[in-house]
């Protein structure tokens, strides 16, 4: 992702997009949404090749796949060093130091992702002391992801009803309850959790069939497993105790376009389809325990350990959204998840409308996922068509002018 300097002062740029292309998950050619924005970025000399995952498209700052400078080629968290407090702003230094202290994201997903945890803070520094080469900083990692269009995933836990409703009336989950409880808590589903992820490939096999052959009503308004327990079958393999973990345990949503969610650190979470925004606190620290080879997985123990156990219902994973008066023309909404390191507004216009942005004291990330028109900023205005990302430093009012339905988002601190 290559970013040009537009103005000086340097607080208005433009990118050119990179993107993690080896994921397997990834959709491929130009059924990626994060492919088909990049190839209509300019100047990226970016083509779409037919048969290839493009995953991910990365915009921000960090270091393992940081924004560049389109002319010079200088990376935009150097940019940033260099111009800390005239980029990011007293207050957001004063929270968050010398950095973007966000990453955005286009995630275009065709099958299941790791299922993953992200460690907390104080965990993060622990793992980034004992192997800075895996875990590449010491910052934790909560965040949220907005549907572009149909979105699948699990994430949280289901309502500790509903899993006791299913290992208590399924046979052949009896094998993963504790020997010993006074009743279903917390502490019994991590116990559970722990118990399918050390159990062997024959036993997570064995099991699956065994819940397969059980009458549908049996599962009452959770029969919805037994029409995915095939698909994920397909996308991994039956040996895979994701498929377990996800379907009895977890949540279950499918979204729509605008719909979000809030994933805090420690919390569980399998994207399962979709193309989304993803925005996160600035770290790539994650660790993975299932829907991947068993030699890609990481201690279980250390998985079930960092387990936090908040959202423990579908209602508590979504994330609203609302009117804002960073927008002043009233076509900006916001979602604000319950941390600290970044908001998301989110402006949609149609043909000839137009929204001004007020100035924010902190950093912006500005990208468009659909359609075309002008952003105006600091006296000049650029073409923001979909597949466009600016930086936007501290300060900065910006306008929007739509020439065809144009939909923008903005991350931003402050």
């Amino acid at each position: 992702m290559l970013m040009q300097c537009w103005s000086t002062p340097a607080r208005i740029y433009t990118s050119r997009l990179k993107l993690h292309q080896n994921y397997p998950w990834g959709k491929k050619g130009s059924e990626s949404l994060a492919a088909t924005l990049c190839a209509k970025t300019p100047n990226t000399g970016f083509q779409i090749e037919d048969g290839k995952e493009y995953a991910e498209m990365w915009m921000g700052d960090y270091p393992v796949l940081p924004a560049k400078d389109l002319k010079t080629g200088e990376e935009l968290h150097k940019i940033v060093d260099e111009n800390q407090e005239q980029l990011l702003g007293k207050s957001s230094m004063e929270k968050f130091g010398g950095v973007i202290p966000f990453l955005p994201k286009i995630l275009s997903i065709a099958k299941a992702l790791p299922l993953q945890i992200h460690p907390d803070k104080e965990l993060s520094e622990r793992l980034h002391k004992e192997n800075p080469e895996k875990f590449t900083d010491s910052n934790h990692k909560p965040e949220i992801a907005i549907a572009l269009g149909p979105f699948e995933v699990f994430a949280g836990w289901k309502d500790q009803n509903d899993i006791e409703a299913l290992f208590g009336v399924l046979p052949p989950l009896e094998r993963y309850l504790p020997e010993q409880r006074a009743r279903f808590d917390n502490e019994t589903l991590k116990q559970i959790c722990q118990r399918i992820l050390t159990a062997s490939d024959e036993e997570i096999a064995t099991t699956q069939e065994e819940l397969a052959r059980i009458p549908r009503e049996r599962y009452g308004k959770q029969a919805y497993i037994l029409d995915l327990l095939p698909r994920l079958q397909e996308q991994y393999a039956k040996e895979d105790p994701g498929n377990l973990i996800t379907l009895l345990t977890m949540n279950f949503l499918s979204l729509s376009a605008g719909d979000a969610i809030y994933v805090p650190a420690d919390a569980p979470h399998a994207y399962l389809s979709g193309d989304i925004v993803e925005c996160m606190a600035r770290s790539n620290n994650v660790l993975n325990t299932g829907f991947c080879p068993r030699a890609e997985r990481d201690s279980i123990e250390l998985f079930t350990a960092a387990l936090t156990f908040s959202p423990h219902n579908a209602e508590q994973v979504k994330l609203g959204r609302s009117p804002t008066d960073k927008g002043t023309k009233g076509k900006t909404s916001e979602y604000a998840p319950p941390m600290s390191e970044f908001n998301m507004l989110k402006t949609s216009l149609k043909e000839g409308e137009k929204e001004t942005i007020r100035a924010i004291a902190g950093p912006s990330v500005v990208f468009a996922t659909s359609g075309s028109g002008t952003l105006t900023a600091d006296g000049q205005s650029h073409d923001i068509n979909e597949g466009y990302i600016f930086f936007v430093g501290q300060g900065t009012e910006v306008e929007h002018e739509a020439s065809s339905g144009l939909e923008v988002y903005q991350a931003y601190a402050e």
